[in-house]
């Protein structure tokens, strides 16, 4: 099976065009498959109510992702017409915040599914005809790859939606495959010295990625696994959201103003934890790594375990950094695409898969799960790469820069693998746990 991406990655952009075609294609039919389960396995109350206000209808969702296919597809792109000038507003995320947008005129789930279905196919006539050369957003296909992404990043978004929405459950899906429990060493040295992070040369990686350049850390210690619901009970257990020493001010304040006392969705049942995961009531397994955590709350736990959270570099460093060839590799199993025995992605489980799954997607130093199960919360702010270059429009990075935001790296099960790669940078307010968010700790060498 060739490796597409790898393909395009390796010769700066001039793979194939049809082998790019073939790729972009399968990357926008798998993302809209996706998108009509989201859409379709609930009835039309559920589609136009708002679950959370931290979250837009799931009818807002599915006509937003055929506004940008059209703007960016059919107009940037081909050059065309606008099929419906007068929605571009209502589906413009910075317009209109989230909790606003059920009052908005929006179109009914009928019209979002006729417009959508119209865009795409529109959008299919053009990538058969497209250069995929030429200018920056045809080149290696870029602009199909960029909207693809847009797509499954929406149905991370819808997920959450339906994690958040109560009545009985609308998904089903397979649990992943049972493993002994992880006996492995609970941490990995490693090595201080410099590493190659971001990218220059990955066709399809987003402008705050870019460029790769020349990092150097300190050694240090990282957890083998995520961190697991059993190690974060003991936390619970311990009193961690009861004393302040462990919690960073703000992060203090947060949780006593709210009454934050365990994960999101869970809830105490006599001498047990159970959680809602949805729309199913469950046991919390312990050794599954804990999800819907806030970086406060990772950030506390790290300060109890007497560590820290990793940084952003040494998230990166300890995912592609292979000390054996001096590079960085795309992934950190090596640089083909994810498959099934690399990680758990693409919503193909709805759930994380137990601590120290996936050996075959572990790193060179031996760390495991660092893609899929979940996004894992780093110290570090959101802050631009030297040299970067906002592209192909400042709304999606540039404006969230700053120390407002913390990053997460590595996906999580509700993410799919053409919006997943050793470079992808996530990042959200630190406050936030309806995301499918999770955690590692580190340690310095000397510490």
């Amino acid at each position: 099976m060739t490796d597409l991406s790898t393909a395009a990655a390796t010769d700066g952009g001039t793979a194939d065009p049809e082998a790019l075609r073939a790729r972009a294609l399968t990357s926008l039919v798998v993302a809209r498959e996706r998108t009509t389960l989201l859409t379709g396995c609930v009835e039309e109350p559920d589609l136009t109510a708002q679950h959370s206000p931290l979250m837009s209808p799931l009818v807002w969702d599915l006509a937003h992702i055929g506004n940008q296919e059209e703007q960016w597809l059919l107009r940037a792109v081909a050059g065309q017409e606008a099929i419906r000038p007068e929605i571009d507003s209502l589906y413009d995320a910075f317009e209109h915040p989230r909790a606003e947008r059920p009052k908005l005129p929006l179109l009914s789930p009928t019209e979002a599914r006729g417009y959508a279905a119209d865009v795409r196919a529109r959008a299919l006539d053009v990538l058969e005809r497209a250069a995929l050369h030429g200018t920056r957003l045809t080149e290696a296909a870029f602009a199909f790859g960029m909207i693809a992404q847009h797509e499954q990043q929406h149905d991370e978004t819808m997920l959450i939606t339906h994690q958040l929405r109560t009545g009985p459950a609308a998904l089903t899906a397979p649990d992943p495959e049972p493993v002994p429990l992880f006996t492995g060493p609970s941490e990995v040295l490693v090595p201080g010295g410099p590493f190659t992070m971001g990218t220059s040369d990955e066709p399809w990686a987003l402008d705050n990625e870019r460029p790769a350049h020349r990092r150097e850390v300190a050694p240090f210690f990282i957890d083998t696994t995520p961190v697991t619901n059993a190690a974060y009970q003991a936390f619970i257990e311990d009193g961690g959201y009861t004393d302040p020493r462990w919690w960073a001010p703000k992060g203090w304040a947060h949780i006593r103003t709210h009454g934050i006392g365990a994960p999101l969705f869970w809830r105490r049942d006599g001498g047990q934890w159970l959680r809602r995961r949805f729309g199913v009531t469950e046991v919390v397994p312990p050794d599954e790594p804990v999800v819907h955590v806030c970086w406060y709350e990772a950030d506390a736990y790290a300060r109890w375990a007497g560590r820290r959270l990793p940084t952003e570099a040494e998230w990166e460093k300890a995912a592609r950094h292979d000390p054996a060839a001096g590079r960085s590799r795309r992934y950190p199993w090596g640089d083909a695409d994810p498959g099934p025995e690399h990680a758990n992605l693409g919503q193909r489980h709805l759930r994380p898969a137990p601590a120290g799954s996936y050996p075959a997607g572990e790193s060179p130093l031996g760390v495991r799960q660092l893609i899929g199960d979940v996004w894992e919360w780093t110290a570090s702010d959101f802050l631009p790469y030297p040299g970067f270059r906002a592209f192909p429009y400042k709304e999606y990075s540039e404006v969230f820069f700053g120390s407002e935001h913390k990053v997460l790296r590595g996906g999580s099960f509700a993410v799919d693998a053409v919006a997943c790669r050793g470079t992808f940078r996530n990042w959200d307010y630190p406050i936030r746990r309806q995301i499918f968010s999770g955690f590692r700790t580190a340690r310095s060498q000397d510490a």
